[in-house]
């Protein structure tokens, strides 16, 4: 008995100082894994439901103006339901809910729906599909479109002429008053042209040298740099600062060399303040940089196993005036990397596939607010809006943080 008493109480001591070892181990680890970076919750409650039995399609743009009220533009009828007879929509209405909210929706800090507007009307063309919504320094508001005409959208009276694509983008007036069209309507692809565009993605602007850049994008392989006044094309380029070319270099294979050239869609080209722009290769996995001359300077890959749609979907800066951290939205592996913008490391992630609060389907688009906090807009079945809450700078030991949920 007592030999058993001391062969136990052994194993015992043994036990723990295993368990001291690797508690020590996993402290250093956690120690030396412990970065410092911004912190955010999820706001469950924002924005607030909609009016008039409205609800959102597919989620394809945000943006902020300068009172923080967010912008977002959505795809509204055409994807509540493949049927667009449905419910109040229909011709009769079939019942009391519901029908699409026009396209262009405003909310203000708060959650409030401030404003919409938006679609086809007399003046100008509207997109067969609308793609991207930015807010420039006067407040104006610029929106992209990625659509093709088909037989069937042309008869329906959307476009004229079958295989033309979303050539143009248009920008309005704060309170969706029409200026401007910018590029000529019905187009053709060309990589090449300095009239037209193929199916814009999304606008970012460097203020300061009066420029909104094109990330050009679902039909084109490039990014076009605009005057902002006179919409005329000023200068483009395409990966590695090469000449675009409309030629099709087949699927993505992650292990095989990279292409020289940009794979549809190029989905953002972000200018930072310190003179660089930051291109989402969306389906190639990677973030080129460039200077705003299109000098490429370099790149990183993200997460590049990733087939299908690939991982590197929009890009926002954090609002600090060096702009430190870039959040990357990735509508694939559906989260948000913070990373680290000289050295392009990701620093943490968040986020995970689902349909509650903090969990996101096809998180689409990304853009920040004075207050740095984040909005993300879902494509596909998400069709949704959500903020994320500024918590400050603190340590963050994960490398994936999951679903981002209030504290208690």
């Amino acid at each position: 008995m007592k030999r058993r008493t001391v062969a136990v109480a052994s194993t015992l001591a043994v036990l723990i100082a295993v368990l001291a070892v690797g508690q020590s181990k996993l402290q250093a680890s956690m120690a030396a894994r412990l970065v410092d970076a911004p912190k955010f919750e999820v706001d469950p409650f924002w924005p607030k439901p909609l009016p008039n039995h409205w609800l959102l399609g597919m989620t394809i743009g945000v943006g902020v103006d300068s009172r923080d009220h967010v912008f977002i533009v959505h795809r509204g009828n055409a994807t509540l339901n493949q049927r667009t007879e449905v419910g109040a929509d229909a011709n009769p209405p079939i019942a009391e809910c519901c029908r699409a909210a026009p396209p262009v929706l405003e909310f203000d800090p708060d959650g409030n729906l401030v404003k919409a507007w938006g679609g086809p009307e007399a003046g100008h063309d509207w997109p067969i599909s609308n793609h991207g919504i930015a807010i420039d320094h006067k407040d104006n508001v610029w929106i992209g479109g990625n659509g093709t005409c088909s037989d069937s959208i042309a008869r329906a009276g959307s476009c004229s002429v079958v295989g033309s694509e979303d050539s143009f983008v248009l920008k309005f007036s704060h309170d969706g008053k029409f200026l401007m069209e910018i590029g000529e309507p019905n187009q053709r692809r060309n990589s090449a042209s300095m009239t037209s565009f193929g199916r814009v993605a999304k606008i970012s602007f460097d203020t300061k040298a009066n420029e909104a850049y094109f990330s050009d994008g679902y039909g084109n392989k490039r990014v076009a740099v605009v005057d902002m006044d006179n919409g005329q094309i000023k200068r483009f380029w395409g990966a590695y600062g090469n000449t675009p070319s409309d030629s099709n270099y087949g699927r993505y294979i992650p292990d095989a060399p990279l292409i020289p050239q940009f794979r549809n869609p190029v989905h953002c080209a972000e200018p930072s303040n310190d003179g660089l722009v930051y291109v989402c290769d969306r389906p190639n996995d990677r973030i080129q940089v460039f200077q705003k001359d299109g000098k490429f300077v370099k790149e990183v890959r993200v997460f590049p196993k990733t087939l299908g749609d690939g991982s590197v979907w929009d890009i926002a800066f954090s609002r600090d005036p060096q702009q430190k951290y870039i959040y990357l939205a990735d509508g694939k592996n559906e989260r948000v990397y913070i990373m680290d913008r000289q050295s392009l490391e990701i620093l943490t992630q968040f986020g995970d596939g689902g349909r509650q609060p903090g969990q996101f389907f096809g998180v689409h688009s990304i853009a920040t607010d004075s207050k740095g906090n984040i909005y993300t807009t879902e494509t596909y079945e998400g069709k949704r809006l959500q903020k994320f809450v500024y918590k400050g700078l603190g340590p963050v030991a994960a490398m994936n943080q999951g679903v981002l949920w209030p504290k208690r």
